[in-house]
C-alpha cells in the first residue's frame, strides 16, 4: 500500500520501500501492529523544495496509513540529479 500511494502521488523515477519492522520486535510502539519503514523516493516533483516540504509531500501520499499502519517512518526524498550525484549509473 505504501508503494502504491507513493507511486500516484509522486510519480517517482525510482522508489524503494523497506520494512524494518522486524528490528523493533518488542518495541512499545509495534506491539499496536504498526510497522517501521524506511523509504527512498526520488522524484522531479522535490525539485525546489527544501527537505520538510518533501518529507510533507510523503507524509501527505500516506495520510491515513500513518495513523493505521505505520508507526515510524524514515524517508529519504532525493530529485533525479541528487540521487545520481550521490550513485552515478
Amino acid at each position: 500500500m505504501i508503494e502504491q500511494r507513493l507511486q500516484a502521488a509522486l510519480a517517482p523515477q525510482r522508489l524503494e520501500v523497506r520494512d524494518d519492522s522486524h528490528q523493533h520486535v518488542g518495541h512499545a510502539g509495534a506491539r499496536d501492529g504498526r510497522g517501521h519503514f524506511a523509504v527512498t523516493v526520488v522524484s522531479e516533483q522535490f525539485q525546489g523544495l527544501l527537505p520538510i516540504a518533501r518529507h510533507r509531500a510523503v507524509y501527505a501520499a500516506l495520510e491515513d496509513l500513518m495513523q493505521t499502519d505505520i508507526h515510524a517512518l524514515q524517508i529519504r526524498a532525493l530529485t533525479p540529479a541528487e540521487a545520481d550525484a550521490i550513485s552515478p549509473h
